[in-house]
């Protein structure tokens, strides 16, 4: 039998132990909570973190898209027109080659294909305007030549001769200016001519200047050396906007020099000037223009625009030919040099064709005496002229006054025709007259515009 003393002690002992129980319970149950809320506290503190980090991110992403939208694109779009103005960077050079780096720059790549696309449909429809334009001025001034051209032959009267000369010579320069636009714009040249001595045409180039009489033409070409037609009226358009250049960018009390001489893949036109020369900037300027390799657009011609370097190159690429402006002339100024390719060459007789009378003559045949031809009341020093049928240029004898139109001396016939009578004044009138017809009637069916040549 137990006694209860016994039983107390037993159930003080068991109370004791389960509170110790408990009591480690309890202890471990807190250790717990303090570890949980130092887990808390961690995760709260990345939590800020992330968001602190986040919100420097996206104030960092908007002051980027501010910066592409404020600085960049207007720069890339800038750029379009003038190569030389710089495109700024991110404003954090680390996201280069990231996902957002290359987001953006596909923004500027889309932003200046846009305005490349742009400025090409703008210019094209400019260039169509002014083509518009262009052919009705030509029209109008090949039909004030042909008046001016006939009051000359039907007026004797030497001061109204001279005047109607000026007013012809004037009107070329404007039918030039014309003529270069047009080509400039896609036009086609303007005029078909028949096959010609190369010499007639850039002497022909030459007579369409202010200050012709400043052009000294050396020919060195075997005589009969010719262009094909279609290659006829492009040289010499060439020609007369690179003598244009040399005699405006030259002292005018100086000489341009042209010398025609055969190369191994055709014949070279090489036109020295003894004036300012160029920069190596403008040089390269004036090389990438008229080769002609590249389309230029009319809003980077400048303003006034810059037409005739354009329009060799415009012909250069049209026609086969070359034109070189990388070498400095021999007399300070600015060497150019044309190439007409053998395939643009031809070859006429010269004793059925001659070349025209105020043409210089090759030098290869200077030891053969010269073919007789009729006397004029002056003898002055030759000028190079396109040969246009009936009526050759030839200066003054002041040497500075305008062309003066003569008709052209014909070579001494064979033996047994030289007995002929001679034409009476009214047959060679009617005559004159019949090829001035002619030549009125081609020039008015020629096409001022066309397609391009096959």
């Amino acid at each position: 039998m137990i006694e209860i003393p016994d039983l107390a002690a037993g159930g003080l002992a068991a109370g004791t132990l389960s509170a110790f129980v408990l009591a480690g319970g309890l202890l471990s149950s807190r250790r717990r909570g303090a570890r949980q809320q130092e887990e808390i506290a961690g995760l709260r503190s990345q939590v800020d973190a992330a968001r602190a980090e986040t919100g420097g991110l996206s104030r960092a992403y908007a002051a980027e898209v501010s910066h592409l939208a404020q600085r960049r694109v207007p720069a890339e779009a800038t750029r379009a027109a003038h190569p030389h103005v710089q495109v700024p960077g991110p404003l954090h050079p680390d996201l280069a080659g990231t996902e957002l780096g290359a987001g953006l720059d596909g923004v500027l790549d889309g932003v200046a294909a846009a305005v490349a696309q742009e400025r090409k449909r703008v210019d094209a429809a400019a260039r169509a305007g002014m083509r518009g334009a262009t052919r009705e001025i030509q029209a109008g001034l090949y039909r004030l030549q042909d008046q001016l051209r006939g009051l000359q032959q039907r007026y004797d009267d030497p001061e109204l001769a001279q005047t109607l000369f000026a007013l012809d010579h004037e009107n070329e320069q404007s039918l030039r200016r014309a003529q270069v636009t047009a080509v400039v714009c896609g036009a086609w040249v303007g005029l078909a001519r028949e096959e010609s001595h190369l010499v007639d045409a850039v002497t022909g180039g030459q007579s369409r200047l202010v200050g012709y009489h400043r052009v000294r033409v050396h020919n060195h070409l075997e005589t009969g050396t010719a262009l094909v037609s279609h290659a006829v009226e492009p040289v010499a358009i060439i020609v007369a906007e690179l003598l244009d250049n040399a005699l405006r960018h030259s002292a005018p009390d100086t000489e341009v020099v042209v010398n025609l001489e055969r190369a191994h893949h055709g014949v070279s036109v090489t036109i020295d000037d003894a004036g300012v020369g160029m920069s190596p900037d403008e040089r390269a300027y004036a090389q990438r223009m008229v080769a002609g390799t590249e389309p230029i657009l009319l809003s980077e011609l400048g303003d006034p625009p810059r037409m005739g370097l354009a329009a060799i190159g415009q012909l250069t690429r049209q026609f086969d030919l070359s034109v070189d402006l990388s070498s400095p002339s021999p007399y300070g100024g600015v060497r150019a040099v044309l190439l007409v390719k053998n395939h643009l060459l031809s070859r006429i007789d010269p004793a059925r064709r001659p070349p025209a009378a105020a043409a210089p003559r090759s030098t290869r045949t200077a030891a053969e005496p010269p073919a007789p031809q009729a006397a004029e009341p002056f003898a002055p020093e030759p000028v190079a002229a396109y040969d246009t049928g009936a009526i050759t240029h030839e200066p003054a004898p002041d040497g500075d006054a305008l062309p003066q139109r003569r008709r052209r001396a014909r070579a001494a016939l064979p033996a047994e025709t030289t007995a002929a009578p001679a034409r009476t004044p009214e047959e060679s009138a009617a005559a004159l007259g019949a090829l001035q017809s002619g030549t009125a009637a081609a020039r008015s069916a020629a096409p001022t515009e066309g397609n391009e040549p096959r």
